[in-house]
Protein backbone atom coordinates (compact mmCIF):
# COMPACT_ATOMS: atom_id res chain seq x y z
CA UNK A 1 0.00 0.00 0.00
CA UNK A 2 0.70 3.69 -0.82
CA UNK A 3 0.31 5.96 1.98
CA UNK A 4 -0.81 9.64 0.57
CA UNK A 5 0.28 12.84 2.09
CA UNK A 6 -2.15 15.65 0.35
CA UNK A 7 -2.21 19.26 0.69
CA UNK A 8 -5.23 20.11 2.22
CA UNK A 9 -7.10 21.33 -0.08
CA UNK A 10 -7.06 18.26 -2.32
CA UNK A 11 -8.60 16.22 0.85
CA UNK A 12 -5.32 16.00 2.38
CA UNK A 13 -4.67 15.91 5.92
CA UNK A 14 -1.70 17.58 7.70
CA UNK A 15 0.08 14.57 9.29
CA UNK A 16 2.21 15.58 12.29
CA UNK A 17 5.80 13.48 12.29
CA UNK A 18 4.39 11.12 14.97
CA UNK A 19 1.65 10.11 12.76
CA UNK A 20 3.51 9.61 9.61
CA UNK A 21 6.16 7.72 11.46
CA UNK A 22 3.15 5.07 12.66
CA UNK A 23 1.79 4.81 8.93
CA UNK A 24 5.29 4.66 8.25
CA UNK A 25 6.10 1.58 10.55
CA UNK A 26 2.79 -0.57 9.15
CA UNK A 27 4.12 -3.30 7.25
CA UNK A 28 1.55 -3.28 4.74
CA UNK A 29 2.84 0.35 3.76
CA UNK A 30 5.57 0.65 1.17
CA UNK A 31 6.45 4.37 0.90
CA UNK A 32 4.39 7.73 0.86
CA UNK A 33 3.47 10.10 -1.81
CA UNK A 34 4.04 13.61 -0.96
CA UNK A 35 1.96 16.64 -2.72
CA UNK A 36 1.99 19.28 -0.87
CA UNK A 37 1.60 21.42 -3.99
CA UNK A 38 3.92 24.40 -3.05
CA UNK A 39 5.30 23.55 0.71
CA UNK A 40 8.69 23.15 0.03
CA UNK A 41 9.09 23.13 3.96
CA UNK A 42 6.72 20.12 4.32
CA UNK A 43 7.84 18.26 1.64
CA UNK A 44 11.53 18.74 3.25
CA UNK A 45 10.24 17.70 7.04
CA UNK A 46 8.35 14.65 5.32
CA UNK A 47 11.86 13.81 3.45
CA UNK A 48 13.60 14.53 6.65
CA UNK A 49 11.55 11.71 8.73
CA UNK A 50 12.02 9.31 6.04
CA UNK A 51 15.52 8.47 6.36
CA UNK A 52 14.49 7.05 9.88
CA UNK A 53 12.61 4.45 7.47
CA UNK A 54 15.44 3.63 4.71
CA UNK A 55 13.18 0.72 3.86
CA UNK A 56 10.61 2.89 2.40
CA UNK A 57 10.09 4.60 -0.80
CA UNK A 58 9.30 8.02 -1.26
CA UNK A 59 7.27 9.32 -4.07
CA UNK A 60 7.04 12.69 -4.92
CA UNK A 61 3.44 14.51 -6.26
CA UNK A 62 5.12 17.60 -6.26
CA UNK A 63 4.47 18.65 -10.05
CA UNK A 64 5.45 22.44 -9.18
CA UNK A 65 9.01 21.10 -7.98
CA UNK A 66 9.33 17.87 -9.55
CA UNK A 67 13.73 18.50 -9.61
CA UNK A 68 14.06 19.92 -6.40
CA UNK A 69 11.68 16.55 -4.58
CA UNK A 70 14.40 14.15 -6.25
CA UNK A 71 17.59 15.99 -4.99
CA UNK A 72 15.80 15.77 -1.28
CA UNK A 73 15.40 12.20 -1.78
CA UNK A 74 12.02 10.97 -3.72
CA UNK A 75 13.12 8.12 -5.47
CA UNK A 76 9.74 7.82 -7.75
CA UNK A 77 6.69 10.08 -9.13
CA UNK A 78 3.36 10.16 -9.29
CA UNK A 79 2.36 13.31 -10.74
CA UNK A 80 -0.27 14.96 -13.03
CA UNK A 81 2.41 16.44 -15.10
CA UNK A 82 3.21 12.97 -16.01
CA UNK A 83 0.71 12.61 -18.73
CA UNK A 84 2.11 14.93 -21.00
CA UNK A 85 5.99 15.95 -21.67
CA UNK A 86 6.98 12.00 -19.92
CA UNK A 87 9.81 11.63 -21.89
CA UNK A 88 11.37 15.59 -20.55
CA UNK A 89 10.68 13.96 -17.05
CA UNK A 90 11.97 10.75 -17.59
CA UNK A 91 15.18 12.19 -19.29
CA UNK A 92 15.13 14.27 -15.78
CA UNK A 93 15.22 11.48 -13.38
CA UNK A 94 17.58 9.98 -15.71
CA UNK A 95 19.55 12.44 -15.49
CA UNK A 96 19.69 12.71 -11.78
CA UNK A 97 20.01 9.06 -11.57
CA UNK A 98 22.99 8.59 -13.66
CA UNK A 99 24.84 12.10 -12.00
CA UNK A 100 24.16 13.92 -14.84
CA UNK A 101 23.62 17.40 -13.23
CA UNK A 102 24.44 19.55 -15.93
CA UNK A 103 21.44 18.04 -17.58
CA UNK A 104 19.29 17.52 -15.00
CA UNK A 105 19.11 21.51 -14.04
CA UNK A 106 18.61 22.84 -17.90
CA UNK A 107 15.65 19.38 -17.73
CA UNK A 108 14.73 20.55 -13.88
CA UNK A 109 14.22 24.38 -15.54
CA UNK A 110 12.02 22.78 -18.43
CA UNK A 111 9.60 20.92 -15.72
CA UNK A 112 9.44 24.06 -14.05
CA UNK A 113 8.06 26.18 -16.55
CA UNK A 114 5.87 23.53 -17.93
CA UNK A 115 4.24 23.14 -14.28
CA UNK A 116 4.26 26.87 -13.83
CA UNK A 117 1.72 27.01 -17.32
CA UNK A 118 -0.28 23.58 -16.06
CA UNK A 119 -0.47 23.58 -12.09
CA UNK A 120 -1.91 26.59 -11.02
CA UNK A 121 -5.21 27.82 -9.87
CA UNK A 122 -8.03 26.29 -10.64
CA UNK A 123 -6.12 22.82 -9.54
CA UNK A 124 -9.42 21.11 -10.88
CA UNK A 125 -7.97 22.91 -14.43
CA UNK A 126 -5.16 20.77 -14.47
CA UNK A 127 -6.84 17.42 -16.40
CA UNK A 128 -7.59 19.94 -19.32
CA UNK A 129 -4.39 22.32 -19.09
CA UNK A 130 -2.80 18.19 -19.53
CA UNK A 131 -4.99 17.42 -22.28
CA UNK A 132 -3.89 21.12 -23.63
CA UNK A 133 -0.64 19.80 -23.66
CA UNK A 134 -1.15 16.55 -25.30
CA UNK A 135 -2.81 18.06 -28.09
CA UNK A 136 0.06 20.88 -28.21
CA UNK A 137 2.71 18.38 -28.77
CA UNK A 138 0.50 16.26 -31.47
CA UNK A 139 -0.13 13.42 -29.36
CA UNK A 140 -4.25 14.04 -29.20
CA UNK A 141 -6.41 15.97 -31.75
CA UNK A 142 -7.36 19.46 -30.61
CA UNK A 143 -11.22 18.42 -30.34
CA UNK A 144 -10.46 15.91 -27.81
CA UNK A 145 -9.26 18.82 -25.02
CA UNK A 146 -12.39 18.78 -23.05
CA UNK A 147 -12.86 17.38 -19.29
CA UNK A 148 -16.89 17.73 -19.16
CA UNK A 149 -16.27 17.73 -14.58
CA UNK A 150 -13.33 20.51 -14.67
CA UNK A 151 -13.70 24.10 -14.65
CA UNK A 152 -13.80 25.97 -18.24
CA UNK A 153 -10.75 27.99 -18.89
CA UNK A 154 -10.05 31.40 -19.92
CA UNK A 155 -8.23 30.86 -24.25
CA UNK A 156 -5.23 32.50 -22.81
CA UNK A 157 -4.06 29.34 -20.70
CA UNK A 158 -4.44 27.17 -23.65
CA UNK A 159 -2.08 30.19 -25.26
CA UNK A 160 -0.04 29.55 -22.16
CA UNK A 161 0.12 25.47 -21.96
CA UNK A 162 0.88 25.59 -25.94
CA UNK A 163 3.73 28.15 -25.75
CA UNK A 164 4.95 26.08 -22.32
CA UNK A 165 5.05 22.37 -24.89
CA UNK A 166 6.71 24.43 -27.63
CA UNK A 167 9.54 25.87 -24.99
CA UNK A 168 10.28 22.37 -23.63
CA UNK A 169 10.38 21.07 -27.36
CA UNK A 170 13.10 23.28 -28.53
CA UNK A 171 15.64 20.99 -29.80
CA UNK A 172 18.63 22.72 -26.84
CA UNK A 173 16.07 21.44 -24.17
CA UNK A 174 15.05 18.13 -25.36
CA UNK A 175 16.11 15.00 -24.38
CA UNK A 176 18.72 13.03 -26.32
Amino acid sequence: MIAFYLYEAAGGVAYDNQTLHAILALPSVMGIKVATLDSVVTFQRIAGLMRHHPDKLLITGEDRFLGYSLTMGARAALIGMGAALTDLQVALMESFRSGDFGRFVRLSGVCDRFASATFIPPMEGYVRRMLWALAADGVIPDDTCDDPWGPSLPPSERDAVRSAVREARTPRLAPA
